[in-house]
Order: structure tokens, then C-alpha cells, then sequence
């Protein structure tokens, strides 16, 4: 399979696609250019027909355009499941040229209200997820910007504006985002002389389901806050991705933050 659709001119990209409604959109400069593009599902896989009806229609409509992409079952919770992904990218491609850490988990409500399972989720996503997709992809990345024709790969992590500001009822959210964003700027600098460009996006208020995780009684206050405001559409990150993952070699994208242009916080 890796000899029909790899090319030396079409880069193969990685996106853990957990966060709801941005997977629905992916980094689209690969996906516009015809290149390999990989999804991995939500946490546990998709046991959920939904999510896997979902998952299922952005691959035909990556294919409709002329792209490639496969849907990779995985926990990336778990250390080897995260390998395997990985690897199973790389058998079926061949290569791995970029990698879109997007997956997430956001449970507000106050700290001291807040249940274990759900602080447990969120370190489970944001954090360990992150770190073992990362530790390994990053051998796989090094080699491409080693021999690949483009001598550059990337890693972009999705993080939040709740990575930059902190807002009551939202500590351990931040927490793991602040984490994300620190995390990417040391590894930026021990990257940067192997040439893969480590970057992250800071998206602020995005129209997708990550509200329908809050607890129920806490679900309307949330969305209430969010009403007023005309939020950003998955396209929007995707953009924001899309310009860091092919920008030339020369220029390296550190960080975007990206909020709706009605949003204050």
C-alpha cells in the first residue's frame, strides 16, 4: 500500500483526533495536496456508532478530494497502544512527516466539587496521551527531516486558551494546558537543531462538542456563557495547522492563539 500512495512530494501526517468537532476539519494542507493523512479515534476506540459513523465520513470526504486517509483504532491513553498506533501509521504509509496532538478532554465546574474521574480524564488526555503519542512519533519525525525531501517535520500540539488565561472553575483544565503549552516550548528547543518544529495552537471558544463533556448540571452555565458570541468553526484551526505544516522550511511557527473575535476571556 505505502508504494501506491507515497510519494517523495506528499507528506504523511498523523491526527489523534479525540476533541470533538475539530477532527472534523484536520490539518488541511495535507489534505488538500492529495497527501497520506492518518486519524486516530476517540479514547478507547469507537464503540460509539456515532463517533465511528463520524470518523467514517471524514475519511470518504479526505478521499472524495482526492486525499488519503485511514482510521487507526487506539487508546492513547495507554503507553502501548500509542506505539502501536504509530506503527501502524508508518507500515501502512511508509513514513511519518507530521503529527497533530488534538485530542482533548475539558470537564469544568469548581475544583473542590470536582470528582477524581474527572481530573483522572484529563491529566489521561491532555497530558499522558500527548506524551505517548509524542515519545512515538518523535524517532519517526527526526527521520523524515533527516531524509525526506521537505529536511523538516512537524509537531503541533493543540492546546487552548485556557493554556495562556485562567478562569475559575476551570483549574485542572488549565493546569494540563499550561503544562501543554510549557512542554512544547522546551521541546521546541531540543527539536530544533534535528529540524522537526515543534508548535502549538492555542484555539479559544470553537464550535464543537467538548461543552457536551460538563456535567449535566453544570452544562448550561457553560453554554450560556459561550451564547452571546459567534464562535470559531473547526476550519479556523484547521487553517491555523494547515499554514504552520506547510510553511517552509525556513520558517518555523512557535505559537498561534486563536480566539473568536467576540471572545474577551
Amino acid at each position: 500500500m505505502a508504494g501506491n500512495v507515497v510519494t517523495a512530494h506528499r507528506p504523511v501526517g498523523l491526527l489523534d483526533a479525540f476533541r470533538a468537532g475539530l477532527r472534523r476539519a484536520g490539518p488541511a494542507g495535507h489534505e488538500r495536496d492529495g497527501s497520506p493523512f492518518l486519524r486516530e479515534p476517540p479514547r478507547g476506540g469507537c464503540s460509539d456508532p456515532a463517533a465511528a459513523d463520524r470518523l467514517a465520513e471524514v475519511v470518504a470526504a479526505i478521499e472524495y478530494e482526492g486525499g488519503t486517509a485511514q482510521a487507526i483504532t487506539s487508546d492513547i491513553t495507554t503507553a502501548a497502544a500509542a506505539h502501536e498506533a504509530v506503527g501502524q501509521a508508518v507500515a501502512a504509509f511508509g513514513r511519518l512527516d507530521t503529527v497533530v496532538n488534538n485530542a482533548g478532554a475539558m470537564l469544568v465546574g469548581p475544583f473542590a466539587d470536582a470528582p477524581e474521574g474527572e481530573w483522572e480524564r484529563m491529566v489521561d488526555i491532555n497530558v499522558m496521551g500527548l506524551l505517548y503519542v509524542t515519545t512515538a512519533a518523535l524517532p519517526h519525525l527526526i527521520k523524515a527531516a533527516e531524509r525526506e525531501p521537505r529536511r523538516t517535520a512537524d509537531l503541533v500540539n493543540i492546546s487552548s486558551s485556557a493554556g495562556r488565561v485562567a478562569h475559575p472553575g476551570t483549574a485542572v483544565y488549565n493546569l494540563t494546558k499550561f503544562g501543554v503549552n510549557g512542554f512544547s516550548e522546551a521541546l521546541r528547543h531540543e527539536m530544533q537543531p534535528l529540524r522537526v518544529r515543534v508548535s502549538v495552537v492555542e484555539p479559544g471558544n470553537v464550535d464543537t462538542e467538548l461543552v457536551s463533556h460538563t456535567r449535566e448540571e453544570l452544562r448550561a452555565g457553560v453554554e450560556a456563557q459561550t451564547q452571546a458570541i459567534e464562535r470559531l468553526q473547526p476550519e479556523d484551526i484547521a487553517d491555523a495547522v494547515a499554514y504552520i505544516v506547510t510553511s517552509d522550511r525556513r520558517v518555523a511557527v512557535n505559537e498561534v492563539f486563536v480566539r473568536a473575535a467576540d471572545q474577551s476571556w
